[in-house]
C-alpha cells in the first residue's frame, strides 16, 4: 500500500469514526475536527478551525486549559495528556454534556500536535442516574414498609433487614445483618433451619418457599409472637437469595380470641332472651284466653238482654269486632315473633360455621342481625305489654316537675342508634324548660313518634318543643312516605297499618297507645300528612 492509499484510508476513518477526534497545536488552536466531533459540539468545521480549544470547554476548564498545556511543555507533568478521564464539553448553544477524553501527544518532525478522542457518555450518565433513583426508591420502599422484610443468602445469613422487621423482633438493624436467620426462630425451627434450606437446594421440594404460612418468631427478649411468612426465591445468575415478607399476627390472634369469647357470651344471651320470649308468649296466650272468656261472657249477657232488635244487632256487631281483633292479634303475634326468631336461629347457626380466620366480617354481620332482631322484638313486646296494661287500667297519671328539654335530649340520644345512616334527629326548644306532668308518659309518647318517623322516612327528623302560657306542645316532623288520605281516619285504631306501610315492620299499636296515654294526661294529638312528602304530629299537653 503506497502512502497515497494509506492517507485516503486514514482520512476515511477520521471522517466516519463514531467517536469525535480533534487535533490542536502546541498553542491550543484547533487544527482539525472530524464530523462526529463537530456534531457533538453542534458546530460546523469552519466555525472552530483556528479557534482555541477552550471554545468547547465550560468553566473552570475554559480559563485553565492554556495553563495545562504551558505547564506540561515546561515541566513535563501530565494531567491530561496520556491519561483518559471524564470531562465536560460546551456546545454551541451553551448546553453542557459529559464525555470521556483521551489525549495523546504526536511528534511530526519538529512539530508537536495533541490528538483528543472524545466519547460521548450522556446516555451512560442518564442510565446511571436512573439506576440510582431506582435504587433510592427501592430502599425507601423497603425502609418504610409496614411489614417486615428480610433477605438471606443460601447459607441462611441475613443480608437485608428493614426497620419494621428489626422492630418486630426487638433488635437494631445492625444487630441482625450478617447473622444466621435462625437467631430469630424458636426451637425446633432454630435447630432445623439450615437443614430446610439445604434440603430445598438439593431436592427443590418447597415447604416454605413460595408458600405463605403462619409460624412463630423469637424476639431478642425471648418472647414469642405469631406472624405470617411469605418467602420468595430470587436468582442472580450463579447465586440465589431468599426474600421473606413478615406480617405480625399478634393483634389478629387477640381479636380472634376476643371474638370467640363474644360468641360464647352471645350464645348465652340468646338462650336467655329466648327463654324470656317464651315466657312473654305464654303470657300473651293467657291474655288471649282471657279475651276469649270476656267475649263469651259478653255474648251471654247480650243474649239475656235482648230487648230489641237494635240492641241484638249492636251486640252481634260488637261480637264480630272483638272476634276480628282477636284474630288480628293472634295473627300479628304469630307473624311478628316467628320471623325474628327464625332470623335469630339462622344467624346463630351460621355464626358457628364461621370460625376460620378471614370470616370475621361474616360473623359480625350475623351478630349485628341478631342484635337488630332482638331490638325489634323488644319494641313489639313493649307495645303488647303497654296495650295490655292500658286496657287493664294499670297506668295512672302521676305528674311531677322535670326539665322537658333535658328529657327530650336524653330520649333522642337513646333512640339515635336505630336511625338510618346519614339520618339526623334535629331538636329545638322554645320557652321555659321546667314543666309539671307525667314524665314516663311523656317519654313513651316521644319514643313512639320518633320511632315511627325514623321507620317511615330516610331523611332527617325534626322534633320541636314549646312551652307557652296555655300548653306544652311537642311536634315531630318527617319527610317520609306519608299517609293516604282515605286511610287517615283509621290512623289511631288498634292494629291499623296503612297500605303503603305493610312491607315495613310494625304492630299498628304505637299511635293507639299514644292516644291512650294522652287521654290519661288530658292531652290531644293531631297530624298533617301528604303522601310521599311526610307527616307532622302535633301533641298538646295542658300546662298544669
Amino acid at each position: 500500500m503506497n502512502r497515497s492509499e494509506q492517507a485516503l484510508r486514514l482520512e476515511a476513518i477520521f471522517n466516519t469514526v463514531i467517536d469525535g477526534i480533534i487535533t490542536i497545536s502546541k498553542s491550543g488552536l484547533i487544527e482539525s475536527i472530524n464530523p462526529a466531533a463537530a456534531d457533538l459540539f453542534k458546530y460546523e468545521e469552519s466555525e472552530v478551525i483556528g479557534k482555541n480549544i477552550k471554545l468547547l470547554m465550560p468553566e473552570p476548564y475554559h480559563n485553565q486549559h492554556d495553563g495545562y498545556i504551558h505547564n506540561y511543555q515546561h515541566t513535563g507533568e501530565k494531567k491530561i495528556i496520556g491519561i483518559g478521564r471524564e470531562v465536560k464539553g460546551r456546545r454551541k448553544d451553551g448546553s453542557i454534556f459529559p464525555f470521556f477524553l483521551s489525549v495523546s501527544e504526536v511528534k511530526l518532525g519538529d512539530k508537536t500536535i495533541y490528538t483528543g478522542i472524545i466519547h460521548d457518555i450522556s446516555q451512560l450518565k442518564e442510565a446511571e442516574l436512573a439506576l440510582q433513583e431506582s435504587q433510592n426508591q427501592l430502599n425507601a420502599i423497603i425502609d418504610n414498609a409496614i411489614d417486615g422484610i428480610i433477605t438471606i443468602n443460601e447459607r441462611g445469613i441475613m443480608q437485608i433487614v428493614n426497620p419494621a422487621a428489626a422492630h418486630l423482633f426487638g433488635y437494631e438493624v445492625e444487630e441482625l445483618i450478617d447473622k444466621n436467620v435462625a437467631v430469630i426462630a424458636p426451637n425446633p425451627h432454630r435447630r432445623n433451619h439450615d437443614t430446610y434450606i439445604n434440603k430445598y437446594l438439593e431436592t427443590g421440594k418447597q415447604k416454605i418457599i413460595g408458600v405463605g404460612r403462619e409460624i412463630i418468631g423469637l424476639r431478642k427478649d425471648g418472647t414469642q409472637f405469631p406472624f405470617l411468612l411469605s418467602v420468595s426465591e430470587i436468582n442472580f445468575g450463579d447465586r440465589k437469595i431468599f426474600a421473606g415478607l413478615i406480617h405480625d399476627l399478634t393483634q389478629q390472634k387477640e381479636a380472634e380470641k376476643h371474638i370467640k369469647s363474644l360468641n360464647i357470651e352471645l350464645e348465652k344471651r340468646v338462650e336467655e332472651r329466648t327463654e324470656k320470649l317464651v315466657e312473654v308468649v305464654n303470657k300473651l296466650l293467657l291474655t288471649n284466653d282471657t279475651l276469649k272468656n270476656e267475649i263469651q261472657e259478653r255474648t251471654i249477657v247480650a243474649a239475656k238482654l235482648k230487648r230489641s232488635q237494635k240492641e241484638v244487632r249492636k251486640a252481634l256487631e260488637k261480637e264480630q269486632e272483638l272476634n276480628e281483633l282477636k284474630s288480628r292479634f293472634v295473627s300479628l303475634a304469630s307473624h311478628e315473633f316467628r320471623t325474628p326468631l327464625s332470623t335469630i336461629l339462622t344467624s346463630a347457626s351460621l355464626i358457628g360455621r364461621y370460625t376460620e380466620s378471614g370470616t370475621e366480617q361474616k360473623r359480625q354481620k350475623h351478630v349485628d342481625r341478631i342484635k337488630s332482631t332482638v331490638r325489634n322484638l323488644t319494641g313489639i313486646l313493649n307495645d303488647f305489654l303497654s296495650l295490655s296494661k292500658l286496657e287493664e287500667g294499670g297506668f295512672e297519671n302521676e305528674p311531677e316537675g322535670f326539665d322537658l328539654k333535658e328529657l327530650i335530649l336524653k330520649t333522642v340520644e337513646e333512640i339515635r342508634p336505630i336511625a338510618k345512616p346519614n339520618q339526623n334527629i334535629i331538636y329545638e326548644h322554645k320557652g321555659s324548660t321546667r314543666v309539671f306532668m307525667d314524665m314516663k308518659f311523656s317519654r313513651n309518647i316521644c319514643i313512639n313518634l320518633l320511632s315511627n318517623a325514623i321507620k317511615y322516612s330516610k331523611k332527617d327528623i325534626f322534633i320541636d318543643t314549646e312551652v307557652n302560657r296555655n300548653h306544652i306542645i311537642l311536634t315531630v316532623k318527617d319527610s317520609g312516605i306519608g299517609i293516604p288520605k282515605k286511610e287517615q281516619e283509621y290512623l289511631f285504631t288498634r292494629f291499623f297499618r296503612a297500605k303503603n306501610a305493610l312491607n315495613i315492620q310494625g304492630t299498628g299499636l304505637g299511635l293507639n297507645i299514644v292516644r291512650k296515654y294522652l287521654e290519661l294526661m288530658n292531652g290531644k294529638i293531631t297530624f298533617e300528612s301528604e303522601l310521599n312528602e311526610g307527616t307532622t304530629f302535633i301533641v298538646h299537653f295542658p300546662l298544669n
